[in-house]
């Protein structure tokens, strides 16, 4: 996941840099410098973590929908406890972990800062187990 996301920065390092080689203004985003405060932002209802389920994990291994499966149990579970909003869970195409077998899940909270782990789970055996993962970033 580090390495992803070191090559994806790489990449808009480059792109910026072309950017701002033809126009006068330097990139807002070039030593981590913040982004330009004329762009919108908003406080999401999903305070205390965002859940993504990869989609292609169980379509590469068997064209079985073990991730919608997963994502949906997620969302009646969360909703069943009253948690649906505080959380969400949301499918996500592929995250470049691709595990022989079980799906890719990160859960991201407001105060991971970016260190969120890649969780492998087996969709018959870990639910539970996921799900208690989830709660602790509300406590």
């Amino acid at each position: 996941m580090n390495k992803l996301i070191q090559r994806i920065k790489a990449l808009l390092q480059r792109i910026l840099k072309r950017f701002s080689s033809n126009s006068e203004q330097p990139s807002p985003l070039i030593n981590s410098r913040p982004l330009d405060t004329s762009i919108k932002s908003v406080s999401p209802r999903w305070e205390s973590g965002l859940v993504l389920v990869c989609s292609q994990c169980a379509n590469e291994q068997s064209g079985s929908t073990a991730s919608e499966e997963l994502e949906n149990w997620l969302k009646s579970r969360l909703k069943f406890e009253g948690l649906w909003g505080e959380f969400r869970v949301v499918s996500t195409s592929c995250l470049g972990v691709c595990p022989r077998m079980g799906i890719t899940v990160v859960i991201v909270s407001n105060g991971s800062a970016g260190n969120s782990p890649c969780l492998i789970v087996n969709p018959q055996s870990d639910c539970e187990l996921l799900y208690s993962r989830i709660k602790q970033n509300k406590e």
